[in-house]
């Protein structure tokens, strides 16, 4: 008799157990955009896991109460409480801009180049944290391949003329001006360098490249 209840007793904290787990889908992209595949996804509880496919998306078992964890190279570390009225999760991964995470990130086959490429060279607001950075120069430097910073000027090609400017074009809110001084970093809602055969829509004034930023300030007029 001691046996059978024994099985019962079994039976029904397996059952239990299992009645307490779920199905979670979520998706990751990068620069709420682009698709990040090949990223293992953890259930912490469960003990589970499961890899990111080509349109980001990932299914996983998990417990009613449990933690997802994501740990890619290249991006910043994500951890996700699992809430009791949702079964779908959408994480947009934060990357950590600079020339070794992008041979990492395309190395993995998280992000393949040419999106890669093109969200680097887009800087959005939303993706980093700009008031972070004590200036618009200390914003830009580093963030674009081949873009330098010298006397609070912004050289995008490199010294090309040599008695003239090799400062960019600037365009704040679809207005050139001449200088982004005044700019703070927190009011920037996007940032593009534009060179090479983009910037021939500017003529002879953008013959250094263009950077065009968009703020905050024009979305609210």
């Amino acid at each position: 008799m001691k046996h059978i209840i024994a099985l019962m007793i079994g039976v029904f904290l397996a059952t239990a157990a299992a009645a307490q787990t779920r199905v979670i889908h979520g998706v990751l992209t990068t620069y709420n955009t682009y698709p990040v595949q090949n990223v293992k996804v953890q259930a912490k509880k469960a003990k589970t896991a499961a890899v990111s496919d080509s349109l980001g998306r990932f299914s996983i078992v998990c417990m009613e109460e449990d933690l997802i964890r994501i740990r890619p190279k290249a991006f910043q570390p994500v951890n996700v409480k699992v809430k009791p009225d949702k079964d779908s999760l959408f994480v947009n991964l934060i990357f950590i801009n600079n020339m070794k995470n992008r041979e990492i990130a395309v190395g993995y086959g998280y992000v393949n180049s040419e999106d890669l490429s093109y969200a680097v060279s887009n800087l959005q607001q939303e993706n980093n944290e700009f008031c972070h950075y004590p200036d618009i120069y200390e914003l830009i430097r580093g963030r674009f391949a081949g873009v330098e910073i010298e006397n609070r000027q912004v050289v995008i090609r490199g010294h090309n003329s040599f008695y003239g400017s090799n400062e960019a074009l600037y365009v704040v809110d679809g207005v050139v001006v001449n200088s982004i001084d005044w700019l703070t970093p927190c009011e920037v809602k996007s940032i593009n360098i534009i060179k090479d055969s983009g910037a021939a829509a500017y003529g002879s004034r953008g013959a250094n490249g263009v950077v065009i930023i968009d703020t905050y300030r024009a979305t609210l007029q």
